[in-house]
């Protein structure tokens, strides 16, 4: 069952500020950043594998979050003095991520996440790997440090032009500095030159900006990036239940479908659910309007080598999905996309489906990670005492959902939920 001690640690990046000792536009919070971080890792990964290189994306979704989880536990020491103690005092940063371990002992309920974790800090996660898997991993390291460097310098771009010269004269030189030994990465190029996808972050950066539960005041406030970072990060941690034993490629598609399953919004905004099922029919409108939106505007700004896939994550995002081969949809040269796709259940996904070459995605499970992180946004605002009908209608409403629902995609729900009562 889902950790409720991991979950609420990990919902503390929403309060986490970034940049707190500058004049900032907008709010600027550990899980925007995350989130951020790991679209543009989607994007710049996607130039390298374009080029030929192989990528670990599992090592990068699972370094991902064990970045954020170590954030969370330092953030009251800036990354400045952290780079200089690793590299100045490297035994005494030993040390801090020893104790950094520590502090998620109690908290981190399944034993193989927590000696991941630990392998991940100890830098011992590549030991005893082939030399392919290695490399591949390299890749990814290379490819999430960039992104890391790359989002930090999006943020600084959008303070500085608040902040007077001479506060930010040093900290833009030291980011020039820090990301030039990832130039060689042809995404990265593109991103810092603002070619296409530059144009692309910028429409999904507007998600950033965008409020969730727009209609009623709550601490902390979230945004609809940040809710999708969260989003993919539990449906991470749902994959670890007993019994499941998911493809690498099922794990990769679940994750970055969390990751983009609110993509249309960037150009339709939020239209919060009581507005969505105002009528019968509205939501399957409003589900074509932002389709034929996506197809207008966005898929311009995406590169062909990964539009397909980006609009597999996010069309029945919340439908267990798989796609079939076909002599007739899938002639040579065309994209696997555009193969047949077929909504199947649970058990066929388990038992005939698991398998790359069927893109297998859980989007229920998905959609239960949606429910949750809305639980938990919703929850935390009233427990910390700020609260409003919208709120409270809105968790009941997610615990009925799963009232009589033993299990989705293999997880307990309820059982989960019940531990807030």
């Amino acid at each position: 069952m889902l950790s409720k001690k991991l979950v609420l640690k990990l919902f503390e990046a929403f309060s986490i500020e970034r940049w707190n000792d500058h004049i900032r536009p907008f709010e600027m919070v550990e899980m925007d950043k995350a989130a951020e971080k790991m679209v543009l890792a989607y994007i710049i990964g996607k130039y390298e594998e374009n080029e030929g290189k192989k990528i670990d994306w599992d090592w990068m979704i699972y370094a991902s979050f064990f970045e954020l989880l170590k954030k969370i536990a330092l953030c009251d020491i800036k990354s400045p003095i952290q780079r200089k103690i690793k590299k100045d005092y490297p035994e005494e940063y030993r040390r801090i991520e020893e104790w950094v371990l520590n502090q998620y002992r109690n908290v981190i309920e399944d034993e193989p996440l927590f000696e991941k974790f630990r392998k991940y800090l100890a830098k011992e996660d590549m030991q005893g790997e082939t030399e392919e898997k290695t490399e591949a991993i390299k890749n990814a390291s290379r490819i999430l440090r960039a992104a890391h460097k790359y989002s930090a310098m999006r943020e600084f771009e959008m303070l500085s032009v608040v902040n007077e010269p001479f506060r930010v004269r040093n900290i833009e030189r030291e980011l020039n500095e820090d990301i030039a030994p990832f130039m060689d990465l042809k995404g990265l190029q593109l991103l810092i030159t603002k070619q296409k996808p530059y144009d692309f972050l910028m429409i999904i950066e507007q998600l950033r900006f965008q409020t969730r539960w727009n209609q009623t005041p709550r601490v902390p406030k979230t945004s609809v990036l940040g809710h999708c970072y969260f989003v993919a990060a539990l449906t991470m941690l749902m994959e670890l239940q007993p019994g499941l034993n998911m493809c690498e490629n099922r794990r990769y598609n679940n994750f970055f479908s969390g990751l983009f399953h609110d993509l249309p919004e960037a150009v339709t905004r939020d239209i919060i659910s009581p507005v969505k099922q105002a009528t019968d029919e509205l939501p399957s409108i409003v589900k074509s309007i932002e389709d034929e939106i996506v197809r207008k505007e966005l898929i311009p700004l995406m590169e062909p080598f990964y539009a397909d896939e980006l609009l597999y994550f996010t069309n029945d995002e919340f439908e267990n999905r798989i796609i079939l081969p076909s002599v007739e949809s899938c002639a040579e040269g065309q994209s696997k996309y555009s193969c047949i796709l077929e909504h199947v259940s649970f058990e066929d996904l388990n038992e005939k489906f698991n398998d790359e070459k069927y893109c297998p995605v859980d989007g229920r499970l998905v959609r239960v990670a949606d429910h949750i992180a809305a639980f938990i946004e919703a929850d935390s605002s009233i427990k910390y005492g700020i609260t409003s009908g919208h709120l409270r209608e809105g968790r009941e409403n997610i615990r009925k959902i799963y009232e009589h629902k033993a299990t989705v995609n293999g997880v307990n729900p309820t059982a989960f939920f019940e531990l807030f009562e």
